[in-house]
């Protein structure tokens, strides 16, 4: 399998698609998943002349089981490796929920020339932990809640998540896939559980409010407002206003998970952005 190895000896899986020489997409996935959720878009883009790429962060999907560095500044310094690794430039980079924190940090540290656009999808900037200066952020006991479940019964809890909010399955006359439940089991049972764990503080009590002020490039902000993973008033609608001339697309009813449930609808927004 295609890897790269980071300074401490941590071993990156990565999918790397198309013509070397074609315009670069690379996808951050969220937590707890794997490269593999950004299938419906890479094939898309694929099909549409692009380079794709995408990884599995570090102690998610095929990636080594780490039990350090499960953090977000880590987490950037191994996409500044693999970008470096595969030489990319003028890459847009795409990132949803966690990923989206990780697109946020590693745009703000990139070297010149590395990044062409952003893409915040359902993304958790700019701080989803409550706070005095957070007020509309949520509880901390809400992610308590999400690390007691996890060392409890992760294997339950990890179809808990995907038949009910992720995908707002639980919405009334909602239309529930088995197999997308499914897919999000696999994808989150094939990485480590420390990892995981330790993913929950990154995602939720990371502020990246300075890191999106640092944000020079076109930046599309995607968001369901039926989220209730991320709620869009304390991370979209918030972090849209820190990046200079960023633009934020609101997807009424959509949920957390919509680059599966409205991908068709995502994948052409994502192609106009990614050609104007």
């Amino acid at each position: 399998m295609p890897s790269i190895t980071t300074t401490d000896g941590v071993e990156i899986f990565y999918k790397d698609w198309g013509p070397q020489d074609a315009p670069p997409i690379v996808f951050h996935h969220g937590w707890p998943l794997s490269a593999d959720d950004w299938d419906a878009q890479m094939l898309f883009f694929l099909d549409h002349g692009y380079r794709v790429i995408a990884h599995d962060r570090r102690g998610h999907g095929r990636s080594a089981q780490t039990c350090t560095g499960n953090d977000m500044d880590t987490y950037a310094a191994d996409v500044i490796a693999l970008a470096d690794a595969l030489d990319l430039k003028g890459a847009v980079h795409i990132g949803h929920s966690t990923g989206g924190g990780e697109v946020a940090r590693y745009v703000a540290l990139s070297k010149p020339g590395r990044v062409s656009k952003a893409v915040l999808v359902g993304a958790v900037p700019p701080i989803m932990v409550k706070s005095d200066k957070n007020p509309g952020g949520l509880p901390i006991e809400v992610f308590d809640g999400f690390r007691a479940a996890l060392a409890a019964n992760r294997a339950q809890f990890f179809l808990d998540v995907p038949a009910g909010p992720f995908y707002g399955f639980n919405r009334p006359g909602a239309k529930v896939s088995e197999g997308v439940v499914r897919n999000w089991w696999r994808q989150g049972m094939m990485g480590g559980a420390k990892a995981h764990y330790d993913c929950i503080k990154a995602f939720s009590e990371t502020d990246f409010t300075e890191d999106l002020k640092k944000i020079a490039v076109p930046t599309l902000v995607m968001h369901g407002d039926d989220d209730q993973i991320v709620p869009i008033g304390a991370a979209a609608k918030q972090g849209v206003t820190l990046v200079k001339g960023a633009t934020l697309k609101v997807y009424p009813g959509a949920p957390h998970g919509m680059t599966t449930t409205r991908k068709d609808e995502v994948n052409a927004d994502l192609l106009a952005f990614i050609r104007g």
